[in-house]
């Protein structure tokens, strides 16, 4: 007897575990795990069509990703707050005044109608939004996206976000304080492959880091390590930007951290990794978002609401080449570990990169 009732309470949990999981049901037919990420397929649709211009990865796409990192890398700032808070969007007309937040406000301007029209918090509306954004690009991650962020938040101070101008040395230490390793530093920056800038260089705006600015392939851990010989400027243009260095393409604009990041011994080979492993820059970079996005909260008050994300199309090329003009003999390898791998080199001559069309 006492056998046929362990047999009995087996089979009952061998059934429990079987029995899917009760699915809340959402808008237009579709279900989620729980029903408080009911809401952010509303969002979604509404911000697809509304914010995103249809799904594209375009200029909205690249500041709303941008805004993520500006709104969380604030952390710490002591025990009152920090992190992925929404104070960006909060308090725009103070954290927007940063150097290294300039524009950062029409985006968050932008955002945040949506935000209040859909009653979520301004925390986790920029996560959010600089998830689907970046899945609209070719090749791009599915990054995860918790909710349940508070939307109480005080304004961050100036001073913790790294600007272009800044060393690697400073660079580095200020991202070790908010818990990043020099690899996750590298790892961050394949966002740089979807992004474009409107103020280091004015006169050219919208020039992108790379060459492809709406697919998020290794690109731009290529063309990085490319010698710059160009200022990419208007004409009549004849001093860089504060924060800027050599191109080696007309209408692409290069950081002076990213140069610097590129050839620095402590970040140079994981930089140089990317190069033939598009997988794995997206694993990495998915891997340090997941990190990134939840600094200054708690896991146990948020919610996993990743499946609302939508999946992303397949990247053009699993593996970067050298663009057209150039050959792997520019290429400025630093990594001291490995050779820098030999790339296919387009054909044809050099050709002016298109700045990223405002939506």
């Amino acid at each position: 007897m006492f056998s046929k009732t362990i047999v009995s309470l087996v089979s009952l949990a061998l059934l429990a575990s079987a029995t899917p999981a009760k699915k809340a049901k959402c808008s237009k037919g579709r279900t989620a795990s729980s029903d408080k990420c009911c809401v952010w397929f509303d969002v979604l649709d509404d911000i697809q069509e509304n914010l995103f211009d249809g799904g594209e990865c375009g200029e909205e796409t690249h500041e709303s990703l941008r805004l993520t990192f500006h709104d969380c890398i604030t952390f710490p700032i002591g025990k009152n707050g920090g992190g992925c808070d929404g104070s960006i969007m909060a308090f725009t007309d103070i954290e927007a005044g940063f150097d290294a937040s300039i524009g950062l406000d029409e985006i968050a301007n932008e955002q945040r109608p949506f935000a209040l029209k859909h009653n979520v918090s301004f925390g986790d509306f920029i996560q959010f939004a600089g998830a689907v954004g970046v899945s609209n690009c070719g090749g791009g991650p599915r990054l995860q996206f918790l909710a349940g962020r508070s939307n109480y938040s005080t304004a961050a101070p100036d001073g913790l976000i790294p600007l272009p101008e800044d060393s690697t040395d400073k660079i580095l230490k200020r991202m070790g304080a908010a818990g990043f390793s020099p690899n996750e530093v590298v790892d961050l920056l394949a966002s740089h492959s979807v992004a474009a800038q409107d103020h280091v260089q004015p006169s050219i705006h919208g020039s992108p880091f790379d060459s492809t600015p709406s697919e998020f392939d290794a690109q731009f851990f290529v063309e990085t390590l490319l010698k710059g010989d160009i200022m990419p400027a208007a004409p009549g243009v004849t001093t860089l930007g504060t924060g800027e260095v050599l191109s080696p393409y007309p209408g692409e604009l290069r950081l002076k951290s990213d140069f610097e990041l590129a050839r620095d011994p402590r970040t140079a080979c994981e930089w140089q990794s990317f190069a033939t492993n598009q997988k794995l820059m997206v694993a990495r970079f998915e891997a340090a978002m997941k990190k990134m996005t939840t600094l200054g909260n708690n896991l146990r008050s948020l919610t996993d609401c990743s499946e609302v994300i939508p999946v992303p199309k397949a990247a053009a090329s699993q593996k970067a080449h050298i663009p057209a003009g150039k050959t792997n003999k520019d290429i400025e390898a630093s990594c001291k570990r490995k050779p820098f791998p030999i790339l296919s080199v387009l054909p044809g001559p050099q050709t002016s990169i298109s700045p990223v069309p405002p939506s």
